[in-house]
C-alpha cells in the first residue's frame, strides 16, 4: 500500500497515492495556475520607442517598435509621406527584406478583437484614442508587425501608426492571447465617426483576411466635459410662452456669459387651416447689458387658431435645439357697455343729422358711383388667394427615405492637386448638408488597393442612385507616353463606360436621370465629353438647389410656391463651414488653373514648335 499525501496549491487541495504520481500531477496544477495567473494579469504591450535600425539589428530594447514618420519616408526615399497619408499597406520586404529573403513570405492572418479606449485629455475640443487587438494564432510564427490606420468618415483625416517585431522574433501561439496596443491618436473631433483597421504584416499577395476594420465614434463635448461647458452642445432649459391680445411673447433663460453668445435663432412650423401656416425664422439678439439670465422676444406673423411647433437654439453650426409648442388663441371681444338714459335720448338727433349728411354727400357723388366702383371693386376670392400666397410658405419633408441617396462622384485629377481639392470639398459638402452619402475614392484608398481602381469604380456605379461626373479640361485631354503606369485615364475609362450604358438606356428609352454632369464656375461647357451630351448640367455652386432637387427629387417650383432652402442658395451656403470651404477651393482651383494656362502661353511663345501640348 502506498502512503497517501494531500498537498495545497492556492484555492485547490490534492491528494496523491505515490511520489510519482504525485509529481506528474503536481507538474500539471502548477502549469494550469500559471496559465490562469498570466490569464489574470493580461495587460497590454505598448509600443516601444525606437529606430528601425534597432529593429534590423535585433537588439534587446526593439521587441515591439513604433517606426517613426521619418524612418518611413527615408526608407522610401521620398521627402515626405504626407501625401499619402502614411496610410498604403507597405510590402513587407521593403523594410525587412534586407535581411532574409524569405522573411515576407508567408500568409499572415488578420488580428481579432479590435477596440477603442478614449484616454484623458486635457484639449477640450479634442478626444485621444488608444487601439488594442489580439493576433490570430493563424500564421503567427511568421508576424512581422502591424499597421494602424484611421481615418474619418464624410472627411479627409487620414493618420496610421507601423509597428514591427524585432527580426530575430518568433512568435508562437501562446502568445495569440497576447494583447498589443498602439500610440496615442490625437485631435480627434468630437463626436464624429471614424473607422480604424489594423492590418497584420507580412501583406500576402492574397488580398483576404489581412486586415480587421471597425468603427466607432468619438465622445460629444457634453459627455467628455459636460454640458455646461460646451457652446453649441447648450440650449434653453426654461421657456414660458405668454399670449396679450394677439401678440405671443416668449421668455427664455440666456446661455452663461463666459460662452460670448450673443445672438440666437428660432424657427416655428405651423399645423391648422390652409396648410399649416409656413415656416417662420426669428433672429434673436439679446441686450446682456439689461438682462444677463433671460431674455423677452416677440413671435410676429403668427395667425390665429394655428398651432405652431417652434425651436430655439444658439445661433452656432449644428447647435443643440430646444422644442416647444405655441397655441395662438382667438380673443373674445368684450361687449360695449350699455347706453346711459341721457345718451338714449341724444341717440335718434345724432341718427338724424347723420341721415341728411348722407343724402347730401349721395346726391353729389352719384354720378361718378359706378366709375368709381369699377376702378374699387375687389374681389372676395382674390384677397384670399393674396393671402394664403403670403401665409404660406412650402415646408419639405425629405423622410420618405429609409436612406440617404448614394453618390458617386467622378474625377479627373490631372487638373492638379487644387481642383481634386474643390471635389473633395464638394464631397463634404454634399454628406454633410444636402442629406446624401458619398462614394469618393479618396476616401477608400484599403478598398481600392483591394479591387483595383477600375474595379472599385464598376461596384460603386452598381451601388450608387447617381453619379456625378465633375468635368474639367483634364477630362478630355488623351492619354500620353508619359501617362504609362499612371492611372490618369482612368476617369475617361469610365466616362466611356457611362457614356456605353447612357447609349443602350437612350435607344432602349429607360431612365437616365441616374447621371449626371457638372463643372466647377472656372471650367467651361466645352470640358463636358460628347458622352455626356445627354445627361443633366450643372454649374457648381450656383446651381447647387438644381442638384439637390434632382438627387432628392423635389420640385423648386409649383404653382404659386417656390421651395428655398436656406443652406444651399448661392449666397446662403457661404455661411456654413463646409460652405465657406468649398467656396475658397473652386477660388483657389481657379487661380491655380490660370496660372497654369498662362505659363503654358508663355512656354509656347519660346517653343519653335506652337503646337506642343501643355501638360
Amino acid at each position: 500500500m502506498f502512503e497517501s499525501k494531500c498537498f495545497a496549491f492556492g484555492h485547490c487541495y490534492v491528494c496523491f497515492g505515490s511520489m510519482r504520481r504525485s509529481k506528474l500531477i503536481l507538474l500539471q496544477v502548477l502549469t494550469l495556475s500559471q496559465y490562469l495567473w498570466a490569464q489574470e494579469d493580461l495587460t497590454a504591450i505598448s509600443p516601444q520607442d525606437c529606430s528601425l535600425e534597432c529593429v534590423l539589428q535585433g537588439g534587446p530594447g526593439c521587441v515591439y517598435c513604433r517606426i517613426s514618420r521619418e524612418d518611413v519616408a527615408r526608407i522610401l526615399g521620398v521627402p515626405s509621406v504626407e501625401a499619402f497619408g502614411s496610410c498604403v499597406p507597405w510590402p513587407c520586404f521593403v523594410f525587412l527584406g534586407g535581411q532574409s529573403s524569405d522573411v515576407c513570405q508567408h500568409y499572415v492572418h488578420a488580428p481579432h478583437d479590435v477596440t477603442v479606449e478614449f484616454v484623458a485629455d486635457e484639449n477640450t475640443k479634442y478626444d485621444t484614442v488608444v487601439v488594442s487587438w489580439q493576433p490570430s494564432q493563424f500564421g503567427i510564427s511568421f508576424l512581422r508587425g502591424f499597421q494602424v490606420s484611421l481615418q474619418a468618415l464624410g472627411g479627409s483625416h487620414m493618420a496610421c501608426q507601423l509597428f514591427l517585431f524585432q527580426i530575430n522574433i518568433s512568435l508562437s501561439a501562446s502568445h495569440a492571447q497576447t494583447v498589443y496596443q498602439s500610440d496615442a491618436f490625437a485631435r480627434l473631433t468630437l463626436g464624429a465617426q471614424y473607422a480604424v483597421t489594423v492590418m497584420a504584416l507580412p501583406v500576402p499577395e492574397l488580398w483576404d483576411k489581412f486586415y480587421h476594420s471597425t468603427m466607432f465614434s468619438t465622445r460629444t463635448c457634453p459627455e467628455k466635459n459636460g454640458l455646461e461647458h460646451c457652446k453649441k452642445d447648450w440650449y434653453p432649459k426654461h421657456i414660458e410662452v405668454q399670449q396679450e391680445e394677439h401678440d405671443v411673447i416668449v421668455t427664455f433663460n440666456l446661455a452663461p456669459p463666459h460662452f460670448g453668445i450673443d445672438r440666437y435663432f428660432s424657427l416655428c412650423y405651423g399645423e391648422g387651416r390652409r396648410g399649416g401656416g409656413g415656416l417662420k425664422r426669428y433672429i434673436i439678439k439679446p441686450n446682456s447689458t439689461k438682462n444677463r439670465t433671460h431674455h423677452s422676444y416677440h413671435l410676429q406673423g403668427l395667425m390665429v387658431g394655428f398651432n405652431y411647433t417652434c425651436e430655439i437654439a444658439v445661433d452656432e453650426v449644428d447647435a443643440v435645439r430646444k422644442t416647444f409648442n405655441v397655441q395662438v388663441m382667438q380673443i373674445k371681444q368684450e361687449p360695449p357697455p350699455t347706453a346711459t338714459p341721457s345718451l338714449t335720448l341724444l341717440l335718434p338727433v345724432g341718427v338724424a343729422l347723420a341721415a341728411v349728411l348722407g343724402v347730401l354727400l349721395l346726391a353729389v357723388v352719384w354720378k361718378n358711383h359706378r366709375q368709381i366702383r369699377r376702378k374699387t371693386e375687389i374681389n372676395p376670392e382674390i384677397i384670399e388667394q393674396h393671402h394664403d400666397k403670403k401665409g404660406n410658405e412650402e415646408h419639405v419633408s425629405l423622410t420618405s427615405r429609409l436612406t440617404p441617396p448614394r453618390l458617386l462622384i467622378c474625377y479627373s485629377s490631372d487638373d492638379g492637386h487644387a481642383h481634386v481639392r474643390a471635389v473633395m470639398q464638394l464631397a463634404v459638402f454634399l454628406q454633410q448638408h444636402m442629406a446624401t452619402q458619398v462614394f469618393l475614392d479618396l476616401w477608400d484608398s484599403l478598398s481600392l488597393a483591394e479591387e483595383g481602381i477600375m474595379g472599385w469604380h464598376c461596384r460603386r456605379i452598381q451601388e450608387s442612385d447617381f453619379v456625378l461626373v465633375i468635368c474639367s479640361r483634364g477630362l478630355q485631354r488623351r492619354p500620353t507616353e508619359r501617362d504609362a503606369g499612371e492611372c490618369r485615364s482612368t476617369a475617361a475609362a469610365v466616362v466611356s463606360l457611362m457614356g456605353e450604358e447612357l447609349g443602350r438606356a437612350k435607344t432602349k428609352g429607360r431612365d437616365i436621370s441616374k447621371y449626371m454632369a457638372a463643372i466647377f464656375e472656372y471650367s467651361e461647357e466645352k470640358d463636358i465629353p460628347a458622352e455626356l451630351g445627354f445627361v443633366s448640367r450643372y454649374t457648381l455652386p450656383r446651381d447647387l438647389p438644381l442638384l439637390f432637387s434632382h438627387i432628392h427629387g423635389v420640385a423648386l417650383h409649383k404653382p404659386g410656391k417656390y421651395l428655398r432652402i436656406e443652406h444651399i442658395t448661392e449666397e446662403g451656403y457661404t455661411k456654413l463651414p463646409a460652405g465657406a470651404a468649398l467656396q475658397w477651393s473652386i477660388y483657389e482651383a481657379g487661380m491655380a488653373l490660370t496660372n497654369h494656362q498662362e505659363s503654358c502661353d508663355e512656354w509656347r511663345g519660346k517653343s519653335q514648335d506652337n503646337h506642343v501640348e501643355c501638360v
